[in-house]
């Protein structure tokens, strides 16, 4: 594992301040900024809540026990032990759960179908989260003078546009500012709230869970309805296991214990007391906890804070996007590094103006937060209640917890998780759609990649003639041997790559040294150098070499072969040819086949990043030689 990830895996005490501070920057701006439209939304919502004391003290418990039990138990505790040698997130979790049923392929194949069908809602939640904050936040505009509510959405969006025309920059520069922004951000919040605590102080009685449960007593099958708002004040708590190898448990909990937290439920408090004293109030309590004097500066702080929830989510879809390229669940797509220093600063441009399409869209189609509030709780209870299905997969099977304790902490947690799903799939009409349809558009693509790719691999596999014999035979009579070096790729190290062949065809010569290389992405996120690459002498001055990559990692190639002398001597990259088969689909046309499957991988194969630009080849050293396969 890279270096800088164990530091941050297992932190000394001196540098776990400085990790906890990164970890507010980046991990917390999404539950941190939740405080702008969780209350508006359930006493305004779409299921608005009548402002009285037995129902405000009833949401601050409600509130109050769902950080505490979600966030700080289920995640913080639990879930973010259920980690694969520091690094989180649901496609984490997803490999690790089929590590632990292989051998039954259907629970394998239901497993699988739940961690793609979450990591689907978690891009639809990565264009739900820059769209609801930026516009939460802007929305402050109307509440310090009515007369700009027209400029909400302009300005809205031309927030937005920016963040996302600066992703390519990178968010190393920026990203100094955040953690310190986050520190006045949650401040502000604790000292809003306190403020208000103190002038009505009855309201910390309602962190007694009885409160809660006096709430649905009162308010019958309607206080489930009102649930769907409630799980708004957990949103970004998979960001915190999903960030988990950028900064370590240790920190993460720091953070959230020590700071978070506290200044999350003193805001809250403070709404609440507001409510109370002013029940006028809910049209929005966020703001209106401040002095007339002091919306506008809290307006540009609050919009500061959601431009970092935003950049948060959209880095996470980055890395979630190279997992899935690396897991063989996406095609290849041009990644930029944008830090010589920090792995995991990557820039996707094809996913970059994807999420800002989405975004824009839903901004002008919605409007308001409250209309977008549905949307996103959709999105992240099915998550949720996804990442907990996996997460006792593991425990059971991998880690061999008995069967009764696993059931309890199922039923306990997912029990929680469906009670959250269930409130906002009410909301479907509402917009709770659009999560849906977009993981539903993403998980038709993952799995059609993976299992069309599959095929393809056994098709070229089955039609292509075994490496060893082929190499005895072709030796016997040789062709002529050209000076230089040919690295030949290809899928199956016993195969003789399509390359090779076409090769030997037209131009009927054979370098005077042979690699043929195969790349695997290994079950684990990072490799060590030593671990890097397989060599096999085949003699004749021909190898055959296998090179793994972590999940995590961005192949290189060259930079794999320079580290190895793997035909006895330095790779001189000025006398080397790397051939590269390229695949043309064509779907087939035989009566009673879908054709739709095959029609969507032949157009994500003519549009995914040549394995020239994906492996780091220079571009004057590649010769691609094409096929065609029926699928």
């Amino acid at each position: 594992m890279d270096t800088d990830l164990k530091a941050a895996a297992a932190p000394s005490h001196r540098a776990l301040a400085p990790l906890a501070l990164g970890a507010l920057g980046v991990v917390y701006g999404d539950i941190g900024t939740s405080p702008l439209y969780t209350m508006k939304e359930i006493f305004v919502g779409p299921y608005p809540l009548a402002v009285t004391p037995d129902n405000v003290l009833g949401i601050l418990s409600l509130l109050f026990w769902s950080l505490v039990v979600v966030v700080s138990v289920k995640y913080l505790i639990l879930v973010m032990r259920i980690d694969d040698r520091g690094e989180g997130g649901i496609m984490v979790m997803m490999a690790l759960a089929l590590r632990a049923v292989v051998g039954n392929p259907r629970v394998g194949a239901a497993v699988m179908g739940l961690g793609l069908f979450g990591a689907a809602l978690f891009y639809g939640d990565g264009i739900i989260t820059p769209a609801i904050s930026v516009l939460s936040a802007v929305e402050g505009l109307a509440v310090a003078a009515p007369a700009l509510g027209p400029a909400v959405v302009p300005v809205s969006l031309a927030v937005l546009v920016g963040l996302f025309v600066l992703q390519s920059r990178g968010t190393g520069q920026v990203g100094r500012l955040f953690g310190p922004i986050m520190i006045l951000w949650f401040g502000v919040l604790a000292v809003l709230g306190t403020a208000h605590i103190l002038r009505h102080p009855g309201v910390l009685e309602a962190v007694n869970p009885l409160y809660g449960m006096h709430f649905f007593a009162l308010n019958g099958g309607y206080g489930f309805l009102v649930l769907g708002s409630v799980v708004l004040a957990v949103t970004g708590a998979e960001a915190l296991y999903a960030d988990m190898g950028h900064f370590g448990k240790g920190a993460i909990r720091l953070a959230w214990f020590a700071f978070v937290l506290p200044a999350l439920v003193l805001n809250y408090f403070g709404q609440g007391a507001l409510l109370l004293q002013n029940p006028a109030a809910a049209e929005n309590p966020f703001y209106l906890l401040a002095p007339a004097w002091g919306i506008y500066p809290l307006v540009g702080l609050a919009t500061l804070a959601t431009i970092i929830a935003s950049q948060a989510v959209i880095s996470g879809a980055f890395s979630m996007t190279r997992q899935a390229i690396q897991m063989g669940y996406l095609p290849r797509m041009e990644i930029r590094h944008t830090s010589d220093h920090r792995i995991g600063q990557i820039y996707i441009p094809f996913m970059n103006w994807a999420l800002l399409l989405g975004v824009v869209g839903l901004v002008l189609g919605f409007g308001d937060s409250i209309s977008l509030a549905a949307a996103y709780g959709v999105a992240v209870t099915g998550t949720m209640a996804i990442s907990t299905i996996l997460g006792f997969v593991v425990v059971r099977h991998l880690w061999g917890w008995p069967r009764w304790l696993t059931v309890a902490g199922l039923v306990v947690f997912l029990g929680i998780d469906l009670a959250f799903f269930g409130a906002n799939s009410l909301k479907l009409l509402h917009g709770g759609w659009f999560p849906l349809a977009v993981g539903a558009m993403v998980f038709v693509v993952l799995s059609t990649w993976k299992r069309e790719r599959g095929v393809l691999f056994e098709r070229l596999r089955t039609d292509s003639v075994a490496l060893k014999p082929f190499l005895h035979s072709l030796l016997e009579d040789p062709p002529a041997r050209v000076p230089g070096t040919a690295v030949f790729l290809s899928a199956h190290p016993d195969a003789v790559p399509h390359a090779l062949m076409h090769n030997l065809a037209h131009n009927k010569v054979l370098h005077e040294r042979v690699v043929f290389v195969t790349v695997v992405t290994a079950d684990l996120p990072y490799v060590p150098e030593e671990q890097r690459m397989w060599i096999e002498v085949i003699g004749n001055n021909i190898w055959r070499a296998v090179v793994r990559f972590g999940y995590q990692e961005t192949p290189d190639i060259p930079r794999a072969l320079a580290l190895c002398r793997i035909c006895g001597r330095d790779l001189n990259l000025l006398e080397t040819s790397f051939f590269l088969s390229r695949e043309t689909i064509i779907p087939s046309a035989l009566p009673g086949q879908r054709r739709w499957p095959g029609q969507l991988f032949a157009w994500m194969v003519r549009n995914a990043q040549s394995p020239m630009g994906f492996f780091k080849i220079p571009p004057n050293r590649v010769i691609e030689l094409g096929t065609q396969v029926e699928l």
